[in-house]
This record gives structure tokens, sequence and C-alpha cells, in this order.
């Protein structure tokens, strides 16, 4: 559905970035993996996106709304976990809300491959260590003020800030600091990064939803206007309960087809099934697949599903106790029978992962790095070259969220078959996550437990914080050299072909250490009437609503 009508808009570009010289040894090396067939068209686009070849024939216009339909859209969603500010919301309700007024530098769209927003441009220098964008000019503020390089520069440094405590850390960490993005002049902002970054522009993008640009001086209370970019301008925020946004006639670009949106919140997902198929809502955020069986079979809706890499890690603790050997770690992983639980849990609407953050839809994934399968007997052998052939007793712990419960189940009643005895901990968010910190988090000091980590267009999050030796949330405290390097060299890589190389290492390596199991990578979902079109999730959180139309009987 999204899918198809941006191919249709892509096959309409006649402009091909093969066929002027290339700016970069990175540029040159793509240009030759698509000139040999080592690459195919979708990856060539999302990496040329990436490096600013593709951004003058990729931008985010649009069509002008068409006359008739509906002037209200309304949408339900999760209560948002907190104050909605854009350097501390971490949860999906915050970054929908901030998706309705703030906009980004560039936006990740359902192919992964980069738009063009508030910028109309970017390029690295030859390592990829400074990244220049050209800044779209005569944007204006919802407060009216226009929108300069001094702001972009402002709001990064401010995400980068550790003082603010700033969610947008956990991507920055080790490529952007405080004082590395600077203003050159009020159309161009250069980013001076901590070490080289083959695929910045995703950390300064939708890709992480935090980022959205604010003016310069900006120093909190964003609820009390939502003071933005966006398409929409905040009409009322009620907290816990509702918010509602009406047309920017003051946008820069076309002006948003619905005149006003309304979100209401909901406190658990029946309550959001039943509004949706009462016919109470248009649209539906997000639905997981246990708990909204009803709206994924309901003849009257549509579902919007993307690929993502969103996924559920399980982490074992590599440093102490029985999960300290990697061979009963390994054996974990195989007594998982991930196929049946794509179909059964997922109902098929998930990918198969191979205990690493590759997802099969990353372009950088190694195709070639064989499928972890189901295997009692391998797993068996490994139990007793461990010394633990009879088993052992644990305790896994982990949230009370969405599917987590019912995988806990899952597992606990896989490793019975290779003897271990497993004692579910099953806690609500706030005493799972604790400070969210090594020594005060149950999360982070469990012997096993189980997480959800969010949509990234890039792995780089989950390589770096995940599974770093100094990552914050490295819950399996899993510390290897190689890995790190490897990780290191992975992120600053430029060209496709190298990230692939080192990307295959580091799946070799997950595979044969097993730190975390990934076993799926599940799609995100949205529901919508029938008679309502144009509108556009993503698979973070955010939900463009600038196209949508209701075509009221």
């Amino acid at each position: 559905m999204i899918r198809n009508a941006r191919v249709t808009r892509n096959a309409r570009v006649t402009h091909d970035p093969t066929r002027r010289e290339p700016r970069s040894a990175a540029e040159s090396a793509l240009l030759e993996a698509w000139r040999s067939a080592r690459i195919g068209r979708r990856d060539f686009l999302r990496h040329a996106a990436l490096l600013g070849m593709a951004a003058p024939f990729a931008g985010c216009s649009r069509a002008p709304p068409a006359a008739g339909g509906s002037g209200l859209i309304t949408v339900g969603m999760p209560v948002p976990a907190g104050l909605i500010d854009p350097l501390t919301v971490g949860d999906t309700g915050g970054a929908c809300l901030l998706s309705q007024c703030g906009e980004y530098l560039a936006v990740s769209d359902p192919d992964l491959r980069l738009r063009p927003q508030l910028a109309l441009g970017w390029s690295p220098n030859e390592d990829g260590s400074v990244w220049t964008f050209k800044i779209r000019p005569g944007v204006k503020f919802h407060d009216g003020r226009t929108l300069t390089a001094n702001d972009v520069a402002a709001t990064m440094n401010r995400l980068a800030d550790p003082a603010n405590g700033s969610t947008a850390l956990s991507a920055f960490a080790g490529a952007l600091s405080k004082g590395g993005a600077r203003a050159l002049d009020l159309g161009t902002v250069e980013f001076r990064l901590d070490a080289p970054n083959g695929t910045f522009p995703y950390l300064v993008s939708s890709d992480n939803f935090n980022a959205i640009i604010l003016p310069a001086d900006y120093d909190g209370g964003y609820e009390r206007n939502f003071n933005g970019t966006g398409p929409f301008r905040l009409e009322r925020y009620v907290p816990k309960a509702r918010a509602s946004f009406v047309r920017n006639t003051e946008y820069w670009g076309p002006q948003a087809s619905p005149a006003r949106v309304l979100f209401s919140f909901y406190d658990s997902i029946q309550a959001q099934v039943l509004a949706m198929q009462g016919g109470q809502l248009d649209v539906l955020l997000h639905v997981p697949v246990q708990g909204g069986q009803g709206l994924l079979a309901d003849p009257r809706l549509n579902i919007v599903a993307l690929p993502s890499s969103a996924h559920e890690q399980v982490h074992m603790r590599t440093d102490q106790g029985r999960f300290a050997d990697k061979r009963v770690r390994r054996a974990v992983a195989l007594a998982l029978n991930r196929e049946n639980l794509v179909r059964g849990m997922f109902r098929g609407r998930a990918a198969l992962g191979n205990d690493s953050p590759f997802a099969r839809l990353y372009p950088a994934t190694d195709p070639d790095v064989p499928q972890r399968r189901f295997d009692l007997s391998e797993a068996k052998e490994l139990m007793a070259a461990a010394g633990v052939p009879n088993g052992f007793q644990a305790m896994l712990t982990t949230e009370r969220y969405q599917e987590l419960p019912d995988y806990a189940v899952v597992i606990q009643n896989a490793v019975r078959k290779i003897g271990i005895d497993l004692t579910l901990n099953v806690e609500d968010q706030s005493a799972y996550y604790g400070r969210a910190v090594f020594g005060s988090s149950d999360w982070l000091d469990s012997q096993m437990g189980i997480e959800d980590y969010g949509h990234r267009g890039v792995p780089n999050t989950f390589l770096s914080a995940s599974l770093g030796s100094k990552g914050p949330f490295n819950a399996a405290h899993f510390k290897n050299r190689e890995y790190d390097e490897l990780a290191a060299s992975y992120i600053a890589a430029l060209d496709l072909s190298t990230q692939r190389a080192y990307a295959g290492r580091i799946q070799r390596l997950l595979l044969e250490e097993t730190p975390v199991i990934i076993a799926y990578f599940y799609d995100w979902l949205s529901v919508t009437a029938k008679n309502v079109s144009g509108v556009r999730p993503g698979a973070s959180g955010q939900l463009n609503l600038a196209e949508a139309r209701a075509t009221r009987v």
C-alpha cells in the first residue's frame, strides 16, 4: 500500500545519479557496486540518499489536497507515558504527538530511504567524520519566527548534552557530543563527530524521534504550545486524555488535507480495539498481534503493515552464573523454535531473527550468514559439554508489555526440554526498568530478561548501546574487544560493501557468543477504516496525517 505508492512516485523521477561524476570515494564505491550488479536498485537508491547523492530528487513534495472529503481525522493511541518534551520522550504515544507539529532534517521512509524534510541535502567529508547539511529556507515556526541553521545546531547540541538527560543520547553516544554541531551561516550546519560515522544522517532524522527541530532558545514547556514547523498546530492538549491539532496555514509546503486531527488516549489495547470496531476512530496508531486479533480479521478495516527492525531481545548475563558459559547460551537459543513463534504468536507478521540486530531488511546485513534453527539434540549436547546435562534453575525477569509475558512462557516451556527450570518474574514497566542504570534496574541487573526495542533505520544504536562493552543498555554485561572493534568499524564505514563485510563478521561473532537472543523482528501494524486514505505511519511511532482523507457517507 504505502510502499507501492512510494515506488510509483519514484518511477516518475527522470534524474539519474549515475550519470554524473561522483564526489567522493564512497560514492565511487557505491556506483561501482551498482554498475557491477552487486547491489540492487533499492539498496543503491537508499545508500545514495544517505550519502546525499539523491537528496535533490528525493524531496518530500506532495500534491495539494484534493477537494472534498472530511475535515476531521480521529486517531486512537496509548496514553503518553510522561511529559511531551522532545528531549525526554521515549514512548510510542509521545513520538506520535511530536510528529504532528515537529519536523526533522530528514525522514526515514518504509523502505529505510532518507527523504529531505527541513534539510535540502547533506554530504560527508572523505572519512565520514564531518557532515554538512543545507537547511531549507523560508520555513517558519508556529510562533512566526524563521528557522535558521542556528536553531538546528542548538537543537542537536541540546540533545547531545548529558546534563539534559535526553533519550537521544542512546543514538548520539559515541557519535555526537555537545558542541559538535555549529552553524556555518544561516543556511548551513556542520556536524563534527566524535568518530567517523557512515550513516550519521539517520541519527538526525525521524529515526531518532527526539530530534525534531526547535527554536534555539527552547527551555522546556513544550506542552504549552507544541511550537514546531510542521503542517499542524496545537489546538488543545489535555494530559492523559486527548490532543487536537489544526491545519497550519503558514506551512512551508502544501497545506494539510485535514482541517483538524483529534487524538484520543486509551489506557489499554482492549479499549482501543473496541473504539476502532465501534466506528469511533478513523485510525489506530498501532496494534500488536496479541490483543489485536479482532482488528486484523475485520473486513471493515485496512491494516497498514510495515516491516521493521523492532524486536524483543532476550539477554543472558555473560559475566556470572551458568549463563557465563557461551555453550549454555547457545543451547537456550537452539531450544527456541522461532519459525513457530513467527507463525503462532505473530500470525506471520514478523521476520526471523538470527540473534543479532541485523534484520533482513537492512541492506548491510550479510544474507550468507546461516540462519540459526531449532535443534534440541545439539542444545542437549552443548548443555552436557558445559557440565550441566541435567540443567539448572534460573529466573527470567521481564515487563508486562504487549506479548512479552506470553513470550516468557514460551521460553520457559522451551528450555524445560533441555533441563533448565525457569522461574518467571513479570513486573510493571516502572519496576522492570527502575532508574535504567546498572545497580538500580531489574532490566540491567537481572540474570536473564526480555526487553522491547523499537524500530531503527540503521542498527547503530542496537550495536553500541545494547551490546557494546560500555553500552548503557548492555543488560547481558557482554564485553568483547573484537566485537567492539568490529562494531566501531561497521559504524564508521561509508560504503555499502564495507559495511556488509563488517556486518557479516559481527553476525557470526554474535552467533558464536550469543549474549542475546533475537528470534524475530515484528511488523509495525496500524489500522484505518476502509473509507480513510493517505495515512502514513512510521515504524518508529510517528504518524503523518498531512494527506489523510476520510470520505463520509
